[in-house]
């Protein structure tokens, strides 16, 4: 990737000070989303990555993971898997709870959402501690799936995300980090 368009990408992002609450440096992605060359620069990114990796499907973790992985799914031409917060899937589900940077959440996947043997792309907007990506992680492999790479537009690594991903053998793949929480 050029360093150039991550650095481009990286000036579209807004930092919410205090929110959801206090000491929390909010990461917001939505002003990169509002602007159709930043975004399309953004997509851009990704489909250069992924376009020889013979996806599957990509699955998108709730809720700007659906974002950015319907529309990679779309330009490859592959399925897309909802990672949703539980209780938002109405059919059969398998579930795994994590902790947050500040609090703990449950996701669940459909039991028919991918087949084993299937490589997935895993991707969300952004990785703090990392228990988002690895509830997805650990969902998908509950399937049977191969997991190819995680990614995200923003790593924090001071959080130690970023690291408890790799640490499993699972590549990452960040578009720009910001130093600092």
């Amino acid at each position: 990737m050029m360093q150039s368009a991550s650095l481009y990408i990286k000036d579209h992002i807004r930092t919410v000070p205090d929110w959801p609450q206090a000491g929390i440096q909010f990461r917001d992605i939505t002003p990169l989303l509002q602007d159709p060359t930043v975004f399309r620069t953004l997509i851009d990114v990704f489909l250069a990555r992924y376009a020889d990796a013979k996806l599957d499907s990509v699955a998108g973790l709730d809720a700007r993971g659906f974002i950015l992985g319907s529309v990679i799914a779309y330009e490859l031409n592959v399925g897309f898997i909802p990672i949703r917060k539980k209780g938002k899937l109405p059919f059969t589900t398998v579930s795994e709870e994590y902790e947050l940077e500040y609090g703990s959440a449950t996701v669940e996947l459909h039991t028919d959402a991918c087949k084993p043997g299937d490589r997935v792309l895993l991707i969300d907007d952004l990785i703090a501690t990392g228990g988002t990506m690895m509830a997805g992680k650990k969902l998908l492999e509950r399937l049977g799936a191969t997991i190819i790479e995680a990614a995200v537009i923003v790593d924090l690594p001071e959080l130690g995300g970023s690291r408890l991903i790799e640490s499993t053998g699972l590549p990452l793949f960040k578009v720009c980090d910001f130093a600092g929480h």
